[in-house]
């Protein structure tokens, strides 16, 4: 059996192809951020963290679903760099923070690069991600915000966390997932 390849690949799908790497680097690198609030006995932060880091697979998974779907040959990467080192928890919020601006940036270079090569079904397919970081970067904004104001006392933010539950919503309209969504 043939490997599908449509050629020549198009800077669009070579773009989804490396968001597919974003977002799995993404997903572990709030597996380490769960990981450090977990070993810190913060229990609210790392299962808001590794709760994150599903969806980041997730969405990994939902680009390669896409690709696969519009007959795209797909290669699942390694993962980068991934920090496990921090002094204080402020550092771990704000690297998620500038972590989903980053995400929101690189999905907007999709849409324009979809919308420059006239893929409709890329820019639909798109959509849904732009709404989801609008999502994103506006709850790690509030969860950062709690954390400055909580001024070190993190049993706070574990209680604002249990109370509100940010981002604990699932979005029935996410697009399929690989596999299926965990």
């Amino acid at each position: 059996m043939a490997i599908k390849r449509k050629e020549p690949r198009s800077k669009f799908y070579e773009l989804l192809q490396q968001q597919v790497y974003n977002e799995f680097n993404a997903s572990q690198q709030y597996v380490a951020i769960a990981v450090w609030f977990d070993n810190s006995d913060l229990p609210q932060l790392a299962k808001f963290f590794y709760r994150q880091a599903l969806e980041e697979r997730n969405h990994a998974l939902a680009v390669t679903r896409y690709l696969m779907d519009t007959d795209h040959h797909v290669e699942i990467p390694g993962t980068g760099e991934v920090r496990n080192d921090f002094t204080e928890p402020v550092e771990l919020v704000e690297l998620a923070l500038e972590q989903e601006k980053a995400v929101t940036a690189d999905f907007r270079t999709l849409l324009k690069t979809a919308r420059e090569e006239d893929d409709y079904q890329g820019e639909q397919f798109l959509q849904w991600f732009l709404k989801e970081q609008v999502e994103e970067v506006s709850t790690m904004t509030t969860l950062l915000n709690v954390v400055k104001r909580g001024n070190g006392n993190l049993f706070d933010v574990e209680t604002w966390l249990s109370r509100e539950q940010p981002g604990a919503s699932g979005d029935s309209a996410m697009p399929a997932v690989a596999g299926g969504a965990l």
